[in-house]
């Protein structure tokens, strides 16, 4: 790709983005620029990754084709007002923020901008991120297969309209979390059956990257492989059974539809 990527904001977000992008060959790192407000941090990003560093915003905005705001949601107006008039022709802005439109990020330019919003997860630093981007009307199909490009190189994308965004916030960009917890409560039992913390957590997490490459590659449904699980009378339908009835289903749907409703509403400030 012949473009320069620039980041405002290097938190767990950005810093996963970068590594991706990074680690696939993509881009050198010469053609990445990140500002933050803490040294610290510019610091350790430039040692670990050899990009280009400042804690000036706007010579960020100045410089990049693509500018990638990995901000938090409520510094978006402020970083915005700052940058807006520095903005390279023809630039691409690319939002990570949970429940900020299109149409809310226009406002905020006050002008006519290329906007791609984007909901990433931080799987992306290994290469294995999900992510779904929208876009609006001034952004091109060359604009798009750029964006794509990025997003597919730490991992897979789809495309979604935009009123999906918000439950893609709940399915995919903060799920992560709910599967370390899944994670780390298998692992919890295990231990308390006599096996070693480190191993315990191995033998959980590959587990859980098996069964989701089985449902990615294979294409059956779910529910299919669960099935081809549990022998008549086994082990396994006798676990399944007690997560029926421990809720561990309505438990995840519920855990989702309120991470889309607290999306929606950050949206709505």
């Amino acid at each position: 790709m012949d473009k320069t990527i620039g980041f405002i904001g290097i938190g767990n977000m950005g810093s996963a983005m970068i590594g991706g992008i990074i680690t696939a060959g993509l881009l050198t790192p010469d053609r990445i620029i990140a500002s933050a407000r803490t040294v610290e941090n510019l610091v350790l990003i430039k040692e670990k990754y050899g990009i280009d560093t400042t804690t000036d915003n706007r010579k960020v905005a100045e410089i990049a084709d693509i500018l990638i705001l990995a901000i938090k949601p409520n510094a978006y107006p402020a970083v915005i007002d700052e940058i807006k008039g520095s903005l390279r022709e023809g630039s691409i802005i690319v939002s990570i923020a949970a429940g900020l439109s299109l149409k809310t990020l226009q406002e905020y330019f006050a002008e006519d901008v290329k906007i791609v919003r984007v909901m990433p997860n931080t799987p992306a630093l290994v290469g294995a991120g999900m992510s779904a981007l929208c876009n609006n009307q001034f952004v091109s199909n060359e604009d798009i297969d750029d964006i794509k490009s990025i997003l597919n190189s730490f991992g897979r994308c789809e495309t979604v309209d935009e009123q999906l965004m918000d439950t893609v916030t709940g399915i995919s960009g903060s799920s992560p979390a709910y599967v370390y917890l899944f994670i780390e409560a298998m692992a919890d039992a295990a231990v308390q059956g006599g096996m070693p913390r480190e191993q315990a957590y191995k033998f959980a997490a590959q587990a859980v990257l098996g069964a989701a490459k089985m449902v990615l590659e294979t294409g059956i449904h779910p529910g299919i492989l669960k099935d081809n699980v549990c022998s008549p009378g086994g082990t396994t339908i006798e676990a399944i059974g007690e997560l029926e009835r421990r809720g561990f289903r309505s438990a995840v749907i519920s855990a989702v539809e309120v991470c889309i409703e607290k999306s929606k509403k950050m949206g709505n400030r």
